[in-house]
């Protein structure tokens, strides 16, 4: 049974950091390509980051480049989000999600989800 986990999400005041981890079962990692998303309160779901599998690169929403980083671990099943700088309009529920091998920014391209973790930015 496939599974994807996020867990780490919480409150923080805003300049501060998070790292979100998503724990992945029911398929071997190294094949799939990881991609964060998240959904704001009233707005729809929008990519942030993007990790693939056999290269392990990665793209990035312009809103978060050179605050987010996103890296995996495929011996522990796992793919990592960490946010830094972080600002009140990074408010969300983020969803970790997977497909195979390529990544893609498009949500629908991805065939596995997890049910995700509120991140609140507030002081």
């Amino acid at each position: 049974q496939v599974q994807l986990v996020e867990s780490g999400g919480g409150l923080v005041q805003p300049g501060g950091s998070l790292r979100l981890s998503c724990a992945v079962s029911g398929f071997t990692l190294e094949y799939y390509a990881i991609g964060w998303f998240r959904q704001a309160p009233g707005k729809g779901r929008e990519g942030v980051s993007f990790i693939s599998s056999a290269d392990g690169s990665t793209q990035y929403a312009d809103s978060v480049k050179g605050r987010f980083t996103i890296s995996r671990d495929n011996a522990k099943n796992a793919v990592y989000l960490q946010m830094n700088s972080l600002q009140p309009g990074d408010t969300a529920v983020y969803y970790c999600a997977a497909r195979r091998l390529i990544a893609s920014l498009r949500e629908s391209a991805y065939d596995y989800w997890g049910q995700g973790t509120q991140v609140t930015v507030s002081s």
